[in-house]
């Protein structure tokens, strides 16, 4: 395991070297870190990490996005998202799989009250239509390493939520 500081992510980039299969879960919120912040962690963070991994020899980078993500939208969390993608796509990585999970379920360190009420509600959604509206983080672990150990279809591949529940089963 290594430790970098993402201030300063190219001096760690001997970190980054030898490895086949990136995974990148990199994220924050806006209301940890403001929406600069946000931006800074979503998106350059990981458009830098994904650029170093290349560098580093990696040919398959699996990335976690969001349902929704979409660089045209209006909403800054999705626009993120989604120009992320399209930074991770441009470095030219042999393979890239984005997966797009709706609402995580999971237990959280910090306080998220109507986060914690939003994961109840879908908690009794997902008993009666399990792959509409979230997806326990289980299963986004299961599917992101399913995704790397079988052949890839194409050069990039991004899974919607219900993908993700089957690969995730596998």
């Amino acid at each position: 395991q290594a430790v970098v500081d993402f201030e300063r992510l190219g001096e760690h980039a001997a970190a980054f070297q030898g490895h086949d299969v990136g995974f990148c879960c990199l994220g924050t919120t806006r209301a940890k870190a403001g929406a600069d912040g946000f931006v800074r962690v979503d998106r350059d963070y990981v458009a830098q990490a994904a650029e170093l991994a290349r560098a580093g020899g990696c040919q398959h980078f699996v990335l976690q996005s969001s349902q929704g993500a979409n660089a045209q939208s209006r909403f800054l969390y999705l626009r993120v998202k989604g120009e992320v993608e399209n930074l991770v796509q441009a470095v030219g990585f042999d393979r890239c799989t984005i997966l797009r999970p709706a609402v995580l379920l999971c237990k959280r360190q910090e306080s998220r009250p109507m986060e914690w009420i939003t994961q109840q509600f879908l908690g009794v959604v997902a008993r009666v239509v399990p792959t509409a509206y979230s997806v326990p983080v289980e299963t986004v672990a299961r599917a992101m390493v399913a995704c790397v150990l079988q052949p890839g279809k194409d050069k990039v591949e991004v899974l919607e939520n219900r993908a993700i529940h089957e690969l995730g089963k596998a």
